[in-house]
Protein backbone atom coordinates (compact mmCIF):
# COMPACT_ATOMS: atom_id res chain seq x y z
CA UNK A 1 0.00 0.00 0.00
CA UNK A 2 1.43 3.63 -0.99
CA UNK A 3 1.55 6.67 1.54
CA UNK A 4 0.60 9.85 0.50
CA UNK A 5 2.83 11.33 -1.52
CA UNK A 6 3.89 8.26 -3.40
CA UNK A 7 4.76 8.42 -6.68
CA UNK A 8 4.37 4.73 -7.40
CA UNK A 9 7.71 4.25 -8.29
CA UNK A 10 9.77 1.10 -8.12
CA UNK A 11 10.28 -0.42 -5.53
CA UNK A 12 13.80 -0.62 -4.00
CA UNK A 13 14.61 -3.69 -3.01
CA UNK A 14 15.36 -7.37 -4.66
CA UNK A 15 14.42 -7.21 -8.72
CA UNK A 16 14.85 -3.63 -8.88
CA UNK A 17 16.44 -3.48 -12.31
CA UNK A 18 13.49 -5.59 -13.53
CA UNK A 19 10.75 -3.38 -11.91
CA UNK A 20 12.23 -0.25 -13.02
CA UNK A 21 12.64 -1.04 -16.67
CA UNK A 22 8.87 -2.46 -16.47
CA UNK A 23 8.33 0.97 -14.65
CA UNK A 24 10.24 3.20 -17.41
CA UNK A 25 8.64 0.97 -20.54
CA UNK A 26 4.68 2.09 -18.80
CA UNK A 27 5.75 5.84 -18.85
CA UNK A 28 6.77 5.76 -21.74
CA UNK A 29 3.94 3.90 -23.20
CA UNK A 30 1.86 6.68 -21.47
CA UNK A 31 3.46 9.53 -23.24
CA UNK A 32 2.52 10.85 -26.74
CA UNK A 33 3.31 9.69 -29.85
CA UNK A 34 3.66 12.59 -32.41
CA UNK A 35 2.98 11.62 -35.99
CA UNK A 36 5.89 13.26 -37.81
CA UNK A 37 3.68 15.05 -40.27
CA UNK A 38 2.19 16.69 -37.22
CA UNK A 39 4.98 17.87 -36.37
CA UNK A 40 5.95 19.26 -39.57
CA UNK A 41 3.10 21.11 -40.02
CA UNK A 42 3.50 22.46 -36.35
CA UNK A 43 7.13 23.75 -37.06
CA UNK A 44 5.75 25.26 -40.28
CA UNK A 45 2.99 27.00 -38.09
CA UNK A 46 5.35 27.96 -35.33
CA UNK A 47 7.79 29.62 -38.04
CA UNK A 48 4.52 31.67 -39.71
CA UNK A 49 3.98 32.81 -36.72
CA UNK A 50 7.11 34.21 -35.68
CA UNK A 51 7.63 31.92 -32.92
CA UNK A 52 10.35 29.71 -31.65
CA UNK A 53 9.09 25.88 -32.04
CA UNK A 54 8.99 24.97 -28.18
CA UNK A 55 7.40 27.98 -27.34
CA UNK A 56 4.35 27.61 -29.89
CA UNK A 57 4.44 23.96 -28.79
CA UNK A 58 4.10 24.32 -25.42
CA UNK A 59 1.19 27.30 -26.14
CA UNK A 60 -0.56 24.68 -28.22
CA UNK A 61 -0.42 22.20 -25.85
CA UNK A 62 -1.72 24.58 -23.01
CA UNK A 63 -4.47 25.74 -25.12
CA UNK A 64 -5.12 23.06 -27.05
CA UNK A 65 -5.65 24.92 -30.02
CA UNK A 66 -3.51 26.88 -32.81
CA UNK A 67 -2.53 30.23 -32.08
CA UNK A 68 -5.39 32.60 -34.69
CA UNK A 69 -4.32 36.04 -33.43
CA UNK A 70 -1.59 37.99 -30.81
CA UNK A 71 -3.04 40.70 -28.45
CA UNK A 72 0.54 43.11 -28.46
CA UNK A 73 0.34 45.81 -25.00
CA UNK A 74 1.38 48.95 -26.09
CA UNK A 75 3.50 48.24 -23.56
CA UNK A 76 5.34 45.21 -25.51
CA UNK A 77 5.10 47.35 -28.86
CA UNK A 78 7.18 49.82 -27.05
CA UNK A 79 4.66 53.06 -27.63
CA UNK A 80 4.22 55.31 -25.23
CA UNK A 81 3.00 58.51 -27.00
CA UNK A 82 1.02 58.67 -30.10
CA UNK A 83 4.63 60.45 -31.07
CA UNK A 84 6.56 57.17 -30.42
CA UNK A 85 7.89 55.25 -33.90
CA UNK A 86 7.17 51.68 -34.01
CA UNK A 87 10.50 50.15 -32.77
CA UNK A 88 12.29 48.42 -36.29
CA UNK A 89 12.36 45.03 -34.40
CA UNK A 90 8.39 45.43 -33.53
CA UNK A 91 7.78 46.59 -36.68
CA UNK A 92 9.75 43.39 -38.84
CA UNK A 93 7.53 40.87 -36.37
CA UNK A 94 4.30 42.14 -37.09
CA UNK A 95 5.34 42.17 -40.95
CA UNK A 96 6.93 38.69 -40.93
CA UNK A 97 3.91 37.23 -38.94
CA UNK A 98 1.47 35.01 -41.87
CA UNK A 99 -1.99 33.46 -41.17
CA UNK A 100 -3.16 35.20 -38.15
CA UNK A 101 -4.81 38.22 -36.55
CA UNK A 102 -3.02 41.36 -34.94
CA UNK A 103 -4.87 42.93 -32.23
CA UNK A 104 -3.54 45.81 -29.35
CA UNK A 105 -4.67 47.03 -25.89
CA UNK A 106 -3.55 50.68 -25.45
CA UNK A 107 -2.70 51.90 -22.26
CA UNK A 108 -3.85 55.61 -21.72
CA UNK A 109 -3.06 58.57 -22.79
CA UNK A 110 -2.64 56.37 -26.00
CA UNK A 111 -6.03 56.68 -28.24
CA UNK A 112 -6.90 52.91 -29.46
CA UNK A 113 -7.95 54.28 -32.87
CA UNK A 114 -4.70 55.87 -33.49
CA UNK A 115 -2.79 52.60 -32.56
CA UNK A 116 -5.19 50.61 -34.67
CA UNK A 117 -4.15 53.15 -37.66
CA UNK A 118 -0.29 53.15 -36.63
CA UNK A 119 0.08 49.33 -36.86
CA UNK A 120 -2.27 48.85 -39.53
CA UNK A 121 -0.13 51.35 -41.68
CA UNK A 122 3.00 49.28 -40.23
CA UNK A 123 2.06 46.03 -41.05
CA UNK A 124 -0.52 46.22 -44.18
CA UNK A 125 -3.15 44.80 -42.83
CA UNK A 126 -6.10 45.70 -40.70
CA UNK A 127 -5.66 45.72 -36.96
CA UNK A 128 -7.92 46.12 -33.92
CA UNK A 129 -7.09 48.22 -31.14
CA UNK A 130 -9.06 48.66 -27.91
CA UNK A 131 -8.73 50.41 -24.16
CA UNK A 132 -6.40 48.36 -22.23
CA UNK A 133 -7.94 47.33 -18.42
CA UNK A 134 -7.08 50.25 -15.41
CA UNK A 135 -4.39 49.31 -13.80
CA UNK A 136 -6.40 48.39 -10.42
CA UNK A 137 -9.36 46.93 -12.41
CA UNK A 138 -10.91 43.35 -10.65
CA UNK A 139 -10.90 40.18 -12.76
CA UNK A 140 -14.81 40.38 -14.45
CA UNK A 141 -13.36 44.18 -15.85
CA UNK A 142 -10.07 42.97 -16.74
CA UNK A 143 -11.53 39.66 -18.59
CA UNK A 144 -14.26 42.07 -20.50
CA UNK A 145 -11.34 44.94 -21.86
CA UNK A 146 -9.30 42.02 -22.72
CA UNK A 147 -11.48 39.76 -24.64
CA UNK A 148 -13.31 42.62 -26.45
CA UNK A 149 -10.63 43.01 -29.44
CA UNK A 150 -10.81 39.08 -29.70
CA UNK A 151 -14.98 39.50 -30.09
CA UNK A 152 -14.39 42.44 -32.38
CA UNK A 153 -12.75 39.70 -35.02
CA UNK A 154 -15.01 36.70 -34.00
CA UNK A 155 -11.82 35.05 -32.26
CA UNK A 156 -12.43 32.24 -29.20
CA UNK A 157 -10.38 33.71 -26.29
CA UNK A 158 -8.47 30.60 -26.12
CA UNK A 159 -6.81 31.38 -29.90
CA UNK A 160 -5.31 34.64 -28.91
CA UNK A 161 -1.69 34.68 -27.43
CA UNK A 162 -1.29 37.70 -25.04
CA UNK A 163 2.23 39.41 -25.23
CA UNK A 164 3.10 42.16 -22.64
CA UNK A 165 5.78 43.82 -20.73
CA UNK A 166 4.58 44.01 -17.34
CA UNK A 167 3.19 41.54 -14.70
CA UNK A 168 -0.39 43.46 -14.86
CA UNK A 169 -0.38 42.25 -18.56
CA UNK A 170 0.67 39.08 -17.52
CA UNK A 171 -2.42 38.41 -15.29
CA UNK A 172 -4.71 39.52 -18.29
CA UNK A 173 -4.10 35.79 -19.70
CA UNK A 174 -5.44 34.01 -16.81
CA UNK A 175 -8.21 36.83 -16.40
CA UNK A 176 -9.75 35.99 -20.06
CA UNK A 177 -8.42 32.78 -20.28
CA UNK A 178 -6.48 33.19 -23.34
CA UNK A 179 -4.10 30.70 -25.25
CA UNK A 180 -0.72 31.54 -23.15
CA UNK A 181 1.38 34.55 -22.41
CA UNK A 182 4.78 35.61 -23.57
CA UNK A 183 6.52 38.69 -22.65
CA UNK A 184 8.40 41.11 -25.04
CA UNK A 185 11.53 39.92 -24.71
CA UNK A 186 10.16 36.23 -25.32
CA UNK A 187 8.40 37.34 -29.08
CA UNK A 188 10.90 40.13 -29.98
CA UNK A 189 14.35 39.03 -29.25
CA UNK A 190 14.21 35.64 -31.01
CA UNK A 191 15.91 35.51 -35.06
CA UNK A 192 12.70 35.56 -37.04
Amino acid sequence: MSVIGHNNGPAMGQGRGWRTYCWRAARRELLPHMPLNVVRRRVKRAAELGLAYPAYARIHATAGRDILAFLFSTNALQIIRDTDPLPGDRAEFLNAQQACATLSLAHPPLEPDSVARRLSLATGREVTARRAPPAFANWAEVRAAVRTPALAVSLPADSVLVVGDTSLERDWCAAAAMAGYLSADQVFAQPI
